[in-house]
């Protein structure tokens, strides 16, 4: 992990703990963040780490210089091909299955495979400048990292056909009217947005979040009496957690819950 003291500023990819928050940024600023396959692996070790570390409970995905990331690296595509890690998807993160809540903080471009990374998290914060797109088949390509089968239920089906089918593209603000983007900020202030929700986040049980996660993932696409044979498996434990009963005394007592237990342990 990079030290926020001791930044190795050659890396393609910065890590930084803030408490139990790893902030991951994407570190090719020269041409927008785009993502090559050193990119891809990098940021799949670092979200690896969000996962298996008990004492981590929240990712942050963002880049450096002023833009998020302009998605597959087309340098880089003739030698390298599509910058996928194992079943993991682009940049080990578009397909990945993970149990712990990830945030976009977005400045400036987020479009193709970028766009794709935004998609793939469970919230976005946004400067207000910040633009979103999907211009793959105004280059012969196709937005095959979620971007066709995401954004389609995020936004108005004839927004995002739009989207999909002219390559225009979204400003922040439509995003946020539209219900995609979770907060705005101002300029270069997305990544303090995002570091305020992990704070919201984190102040409520742990292990309630990632059951939470969990349920939304096992059981979207279901009709709902088997959304709740899938579902009641995983919730019904956690009823009868310790965290469960820290709740409801902190509730009555009139205080902060005191989290005892965190998700691995």
């Amino acid at each position: 992990m990079n030290s926020p003291s001791t930044p190795t500023t050659d890396a393609v990819v910065l890590t930084e703990r803030r408490d139990r928050v790893l902030v991951i940024t994407l570190n090719r600023p020269g041409v927008r963040n785009a993502v090559n396959q050193a990119l891809a692996d990098a940021v799949d070790a670092a979200l690896t780490d969000l996962e298996h570390d008990v004492e981590l409970e929240v990712g942050i995905l963002t880049g450096a210089g002023g833009h998020f990331c302009s998605g597959m690296d087309l340098k880089a595509f003739p030698d390298e091909g599509v910058p996928r890690v194992a079943d993991r998807g682009l940049a080990g993160l578009t397909r990945a299955r993970r149990s712990k809540p990830l945030i976009a903080a977005v400045e400036g471009a987020a479009v193709a495979g970028g766009f794709e990374l935004v998609l793939a998290c469970d919230l976005i914060t946004a400067a207000d400048t910040a633009f979103f797109a999907l211009p793959e088949p105004a280059r012969g390509l196709v937005a095959s990292e979620g971007g066709a089968i995401r954004l389609p239920v995020r936004l108005p089906h004839h927004v995002a056909m739009e989207m999909l089918l002219t390559a225009c593209t979204l400003s922040a603000a439509d995003a946020a009217r539209y219900g995609l983007v979770n907060q705005l900020s101002g300029q270069g202030k997305a990544l303090d947005a995002a570091l305020a929700l992990a704070d919201r986040i984190l102040a409520n049980s742990p292990q309630a979040v990632r059951v939470t996660r969990q349920v939304v993932e096992a059981t979207r696409g279901l009709d709902d009496h088997t959304a709740f044979t899938v579902q009641d498996p995983l919730t019904t434990p956690v009823f009868a957690t310790d965290s469960a009963a820290e709740g409801s005394r902190a509730f009555c007592e009139k205080r902060p819950a005191t989290w005892t237990v965190r998700p691995g342990r």
